[in-house]
C-alpha cells in the first residue's frame, strides 16, 4: 500500500492503476522511487474527468495546501496543475484556483519531482556593493556573480554548472548593499519557504562591527551592560517588538548576532537604537549551513548531504 498526501483512506495500487491509465503518481512517504513516465510512442495519459467543487470553510486552494504539506511553493504548484502534473484523490486537476480539502489525497506524477530534482541552491559570498535581489539605484544584483569563472575550486557538490541554474534564481533572505557574506539564491521554492516563510525558525548568524560615539576600540569595555540586554530582548522595530536575539561580544569591536527574524536592516536598526554604529556587517551561516572558506565574491552549490 503506498501513503499519500492527506487524511484519505489508502487505495491500493492495482485501484490506482484501473482508475488513471499512464505513469502513476508517485506519493510522499510511500519509500518507492517514482516510476519512469511511458516511452515517447506510448500515448496513454490520465483521464481528465470532471470534479465536483469544493466549497466550505474548510476549503482551500489547491496550490496553498500543497505549500503547507511541503510539496513545492505555491508557484511551483500553479506550474504542475496547468501542466496535469497533480491528482486529487485519483482524478487530474488542471484548473488554477481549484479548492480542495484538508481531508483529500494529494498525489503529484513522477515528472514533477523530476523536475524538482533538478532545481539548484547557490550559496554566494555577496561583497559591498551588490544588491540581493533587483537592480536599484545603479547597483548590479548580485546574482551577476554567478558565473563559470566565479564558481569557487572548493565546490566539492559535483554539480556542473549550466545557464539553466540561473533561470528562476531568487534570493532567499536579503544583504543589503553595505553588507557582506552568505548570500543564498535559489530555484527551490521548498528552501525559499524554509528560510523565509512565515513560519521559519532557521537561526541566522552574523559578525558585527560597531563603534560607540567617539569610541572605536575596546568598544564592549565602555558600552553599558544593560544596553547590550536590550538588544538580546526589549527593542521594537516600526511598534511591533522583536523577538529574543542572542547578542555577545566576539571581540572588543565586534558583536556576534544570532536572529531567528529578518526585518529591513534590522541590526543595523537595533544598534542604533542602543547608540552603537554599524561600520561593517558579515553574514556567516543561516541554520547548518556555513560560510566558511567560500571567498568574497565567489560561489558554490548547496550540495546533496547539506540541509539549513
Amino acid at each position: 500500500m503506498k501513503s499519500s498526501w492527506g487524511n484519505a483512506n489508502e487505495r491500493s495500487a492495482e485501484d490506482a492503476r484501473a482508475r488513471k491509465p499512464g505513469p502513476k503518481p508517485f506519493a510522499k512517504g510511500s519509500g518507492q522511487a517514482p516510476r519512469r513516465t511511458p516511452a515517447a510512442g506510448d500515448q496513454a495519459a490520465p483521464q481528465r474527468t470532471a470534479r465536483v467543487e469544493v466549497d466550505g470553510d474548510n476549503a482551500l486552494r489547491l496550490s496553498k495546501r500543497m505549500s503547507e504539506l511541503g510539496l513545492c511553493s505555491r508557484r511551483e504548484a500553479d506550474e504542475w496543475i496547468e501542466k496535469g502534473w497533480v491528482y486529487v484523490d485519483g482524478e487530474v486537476v488542471d484548473t488554477l484556483g481549484a479548492k480542495v480539502t484538508p481531508q483529500q489525497r494529494i498525489e503529484v506524477d513522477p515528472a514533477a519531482l523530476a523536475a524538482q530534482a533538478r532545481q539548484v541552491t547557490i550559496l554566494l559570498h555577496k561583497p559591498v556593493g551588490y544588491v540581493s535581489g533587483q537592480a536599484e539605484d545603479g547597483y548590479e544584483p548580485a546574482a551577476t556573480l554567478v558565473t563559470a569563472g566565479n564558481h569557487w575550486d572548493g565546490d566539492h557538490s559535483g554539480i556542473r554548472f549550466s545557464a539553466q541554474h540561473l533561470r528562476t534564481l531568487a534570493p532567499a533572505g536579503r544583504l543589503d548593499i553595505d553588507s557582506t557574506g552568505l548570500l543564498v539564491l535559489t530555484q527551490d521554492g521548498r528552501v525559499a519557504k524554509q528560510l523565509i516563510g512565515e513560519s521559519s525558525d532557521i537561526d541566522k548568524e552574523y559578525l558585527v562591527r560597531v563603534t560607540y560615539g567617539d569610541i572605536e576600540m575596546e568598544v564592549d569595555q565602555h558600552f553599558p551592560p544593560e544596553l547590550l540586554a536590550r538588544l538580546r530582548h526589549g527593542l521594537s522595530l516600526d511598534d511591533v517588538p522583536l523577538k529574543p536575539a542572542m547578542v555577545s561580544w566576539q571581540n572588543g569591536e565586534q558583536l556576534r548576532f544570532v536572529l531567528r527574524e529578518g526585518k529591513k536592516r534590522q541590526i543595523r536598526r537595533m544598534c542604533e537604537l542602543v547608540g552603537l554604529k554599524v561600520v561593517g556587517l558579515k553574514r556567516v551561516r543561516m541554520g547548518r549551513v556555513l560560510l566558511g572558506a567560500l571567498p568574497q565574491g565567489q560561489w558554490r552549490y548547496l550540495s546533496a548531504d547539506e540541509a539549513f
